[in-house]
């Protein structure tokens, strides 16, 4: 029998280790859906929520996917509905899907084969924007190390922030490991009673906020290369002063805009003091990029802060990081293709470097499927539901981006209405890349090249 085992053990090994190697893309995506299966199974036990009965099926795949995937809408009250051990459940597939889908492939490939095969590499490298492959084994445990490393710290600091607000020991302890991780993950679920509207001008949730969801969404390549050479940034990779320059640029807009929008609004910023509307400000400028958590009511704003919020939500943050979206870079190539072009320019350049054209056909393949995946959810939401567009576009690109942010309409949604926001969550943490490379497993090479003739645009 024990022989049997080992040969099964074996031959399963073998077979995840040969996918592992020639469909690592494909790998990555049914990792990513074993994960969230293990996680519905778990909320869909009634030990997960409070009143001791099995939720509905869909509410138990919506919440652990919008976990796993570091989004944070969810269907049902987050500190109402699900008890300790559902809690739990949440803040482990945050965590989880926290290191990302690549990064998480890859471990499993390690632990499995005892090494990462070269396609392996490959995919992590082009992910995390890493030429030296063969560092990419060392790279992955770098970035669990320094995930865990990092929770840990704002864990200590929430932790006392918490006791010397006068909550119990143990209440102080989860909610800091649980906020620790939606934070850092950019996650965007909550555990407290009392809502993070009543933070509002709390320094001490404020700053771990915005630091915390920094560090997790501009990606783990650029804290890599920055935080050893932090005092030389003409040193740095040109992704990394791409990333930075055009985080922190969008997070300013957002901020400023966001305040300027709803200054007179009363039911967001209108009766706030300068204090508390500075920090709201402050959180606004970061949490569009895909934290999804406000310390002001989202569903109370104007269309017109929604509408800006769309456009941060879509681009998101970093490449290989805990965020959503087409990515920084990927509108920061598109802007600077557009600069070099208006210029007359011959090449595509940014901070001294020139950025080849294959750059620039991805970039615009990326923002095409995301723009294509946002626009079909929207419509098929509008067909099923009898919201309106501002909500549904503001719900789908929430999703899409894994932002979690919401106009406050996601419980009100059908069964079919939330199975949209489940794949459209599936799709948009798995990575529009990570999704074309699944589906094409290789490069189509072409001996005979067609006749070159450039039909007319605009």
């Amino acid at each position: 029998m024990r022989k049997r085992i080992k040969a099964l053990t074996r031959r399963t090994r073998d077979f995840i280790d040969d996918v592992a190697r020639t469909s690592p893309a494909r790998m990555t995506l049914g990792v990513f859906a074993t994960v969230i299966t293990i996680s519905t199974l778990l909320l869909w036990t009634p030990w997960a929520t409070r009143h001791g009965h099995r939720p509905p099926f869909i509410d138990a795949l919506f919440v652990s996917t919008s976990a796993v995937s570091v989004t944070g809408l969810t269907t049902v009250d987050t500190v109402e509905y699900w008890s300790r051990f559902g809690q739990t459940v949440i803040m482990l597939s945050m965590m989880v899907g926290g290191l990302g889908v690549i990064t998480l492939s890859s471990i499993l490939s390690l632990a499995v084969s005892r090494h990462i095969g070269l396609t392996q590499r490959l995919l992590f490298a082009s992910e995390a924007s890493s030429s030296r492959l063969g560092e990419v084994g060392a790279l992955v445990r770098v970035v669990l190390i320094a995930s865990l490393a990092v929770q840990s710290i704002w864990f200590v600091s929430l932790f006392i922030h918490f006791q010397a607000l006068g909550h119990p020991t143990g209440d102080s302890a989860f909610f800091a490991a649980f906020m620790a991780a939606s934070f850092f993950n950019n996650a965007g679920f909550s555990i407290l009673p009392e809502g993070l509207e009543a933070y509002v001008g709390d320094w001490g949730m404020t700053i771990p906020l915005v630091l915390g969801t920094s560090m997790g969404a501009i990606g783990f390549p650029v804290l890599l290369d920055v935080l050893p050479r932090w005092r030389t940034p003409r040193k740095w990779a040109l992704h990394s002063k791409i990333t930075i320059t055009f985080f922190l640029s969008l997070s300013a807009l957002g901020g400023l805009g966001v305040w300027f929008l709803e200054r007179d609004n009363p039911a967001s910023f209108g009766n706030l003091t300068w204090n508390e509307a500075i920090q709201a400000a402050l959180v606004s400028g970061f949490n569009a990029h895909t934290l999804g958590l406000s310390t002001v009511p989202v569903e109370d704003m104007d269309s017109a802060t929604w509408l800006l919020q769309d456009a941060i939500m879509f681009v998101g943050g970093g490449s290989a990081s805990t965020a959503g979206g087409i990515k920084v870079t990927t509108l920061a190539v598109l802007i600077f293709a557009i600069v070099a072009e208006a210029r007359g320019d011959r090449d595509i350049e940014a901070f001294g470097r020139r950025i080849p054209p294959s750059t620039v056909r991805l970039a615009v393949s990326v923002a095409l499927m995301g723009a294509l995946l946002v626009g079909t959810a929207t419509l098929t939401l509008l067909i099923l539901t009898p919201f309106s567009m501002d909500m549904m576009l503001y719900e789908a690109i929430s999703a899409f981006s894994t932002t979690g942010l919401s106009t406050g309409r996601t419980g009100q949604l059908p069964t079919s209405g939330k199975a949209v926001l489940v794949a459209l969550m599936y799709l948009g943490r798995t990575g529009t890349m990570t999704l074309a490379a699944a589906l094409a497993m290789r490069q189509r090479r072409r001996v005979v090249r067609m006749p070159e003739e450039a039909p007319l645009i605009g």
